[in-house]
């Protein structure tokens, strides 16, 4: 049963009607489509046609999300993926794939089975074999894969969760007002099926590194990013640079996890958009 709302198909149709390139903007955890916005204005004055997909039954806004977190629980990578597979093959051209955190693991899946004319994975999540585990890393999940009960929850991180995981390179006055404008619960489940990528054989965090339809893949890690720390970008980055497709990473100086909506989010975007330029 298709799964598009409203909301996607109008997109999708925009995309079609324009004939140009279709960048899918694919979010992480504890974030929702809206949080592209900048990125849909930029994407949209290069001359390209930006799309935000849900993840399944995403609220509309951050308000409704904070009002009924719990719809936000279970949600799986497969769901996420099958879902966002199914927007891309709405399209009639082969999009652009822009993935932040849990999204950039996403758009690497994607990318695996030929989905991307060109794919950009911000601090993405870890999947299968992807080994290092640096001590941020455990400070600011770590609670959360040792607790059983993660699994089935709608995780909601506290602000000072979210001031070490997300905000450490930027002021108590924006983390705050990022906290405030964006953050919402995010899938126990799928924060554990990273976690567990290298315990768990049958895990949904996996990446074909190999697909020859693959395409250009770059990374973009903030240097001081807690959540996703260059150890782990650079580890996917050598996985990935096997593909005979083409492969760069980019480390971005002073910043963290919120890179792709703090006030420098056109920084990246303006990356971003280089190595589009140059692939597609």
């Amino acid at each position: 049963m298709p799964s598009i709302s409203e909301r996607e198909y109008r997109e999708i149709e925009a995309a079609n009607a324009s004939h140009n390139t279709p960048v899918v903007l694919i979010h992480g955890l504890w974030l929702l489509p809206s949080s592209w916005a900048n990125w849909v204005d930029f994407f949209t004055q290069a001359g390209y046609a930006p799309l935000t997909p849900d993840w399944p039954d995403d609220p509309e806004t951050v308000e409704a999300a904070r009002a009924n977190p719990g719809v936000l629980a279970k949600k799986t990578l497969k769901q996420i993926a099958d879902h966002t597979t199914e927007i891309v093959n709405a399209l009639d051209r082969r999009p652009v794939l822009i993935g932040h955190s849990t999204g950039g693991l996403l758009a690497e899946m994607l990318a695996g089975q030929g989905l991307s004319a060109a794919t950009v994975a911000i601090d993405p999540g870890i999947f299968r074999g992807v080994l290092p585990l640096p001590a941020s890393v455990l400070k600011a999940a770590g609670p959360f894969l040792v607790n059983p009960l993660t699994r089935d929850r709608a995780i909601t991180l506290t602000f000072d969760q979210f001031t070490y995981g997300w905000a450490n390179a930027l002021d108590d006055k924006e983390a705050r007002k990022l906290y405030d404008n964006f953050h919402v619960a995010g899938s126990g489940l799928a924060l554990m099926q990273m976690g567990n990528a290298n315990l768990n054989p049958w895990t949904e965090a996996k990446v074909d590194t190999k697909s020859p339809d693959r395409g250009p893949l770059l990374f973009i890690d903030g240097e001081k990013d807690h959540t996703v720390p260059w150890a782990i970008a650079n580890a996917a980055y050598k996985r990935q640079k096997r593909n005979p497709s083409v492969t760069e990473i980019v480390k971005m100086p002073n910043r963290g996890h919120s890179l792709t909506i703090d006030h420098a989010w056109q920084e990246v975007a303006e990356t971003a958009l280089d190595f589009v330029q140059r692939s597609v």
